[in-house]
């Protein structure tokens, strides 16, 4: 388990901010008031495997134990880079965006196993929505009781939502707890 390099964390903290916007600041400085200091560390981004992990300090420094090969996972995975390089969130990091989430949507009860499904958000099965959404912004979507369900990437500004049709897809899938799974294989 390595600290990323200056081009890595460039890739996490602008898939990141495309999230949560101004509060990575918030993320990047939380206090962890995990291990036996008294005084709080900080959380900090590590890498293995291809995989980025948001762990506290005093976690990394008890993890110098294990062998590299035997470690298996450290802290909250958040995403994972591609052989070609691109950076991708994966679902374990929902807990992360929902509580610094910029931008929200919140489903219907009706639409919400189409999306633990996988599918897309159609206009119909929207019940609330944050303002000043523009197309392209990253958006973590919710039940309408505030339970958070996955994250996707919108494919209309809110405006452009307002008047559409109520099967036009409003936010592109990308993760949702569904996957858990779906995919319990290769998480």
């Amino acid at each position: 388990m390595r600290p990323l390099d200056e081009e890595e964390t460039t890739h996490v903290f602008e898939k990141l901010h495309k999230f949560v916007g101004n509060n990575l600041k918030n993320i990047v400085e939380n206090p962890s008031h995990e291990g036996p200091d008294n005084t709080p560390g900080r959380y900090c981004f590590r890498l293995q495997r291809n995989r980025v992990y948001y762990v506290s300090e005093s976690l990394v420094k008890r993890a110098t134990n294990i062998k590299r090969d035997n470690l298996i996972a450290l802290g909250t995975q958040i995403g994972k880079f591609t052989k070609g390089g691109k950076f991708h969130l994966t679902v374990q990091c929902l807990g992360l965006l929902a509580g610094h989430a910029k931008h929200k949507v919140w489903l219907k009860p009706t639409s919400e196993m189409s999306f633990l499904y996988g599918n897309n958000v159609l206009k119909g099965g929207v019940g609330r929505i944050t303002e000043s959404i523009s197309e392209h912004d990253g958006v973590v979507v919710f039940s309408m009781s505030d339970v958070p369900l996955g994250f996707g990437v919108a494919a209309k500004s809110t405006q452009d939502c307002r008047k559409m049709d109520p099967n036009g897809i409003v936010v592109l899938h990308q993760a949702d707890v569904g996957e858990y799974l779906r995919m319990e294989d290769e998480l």
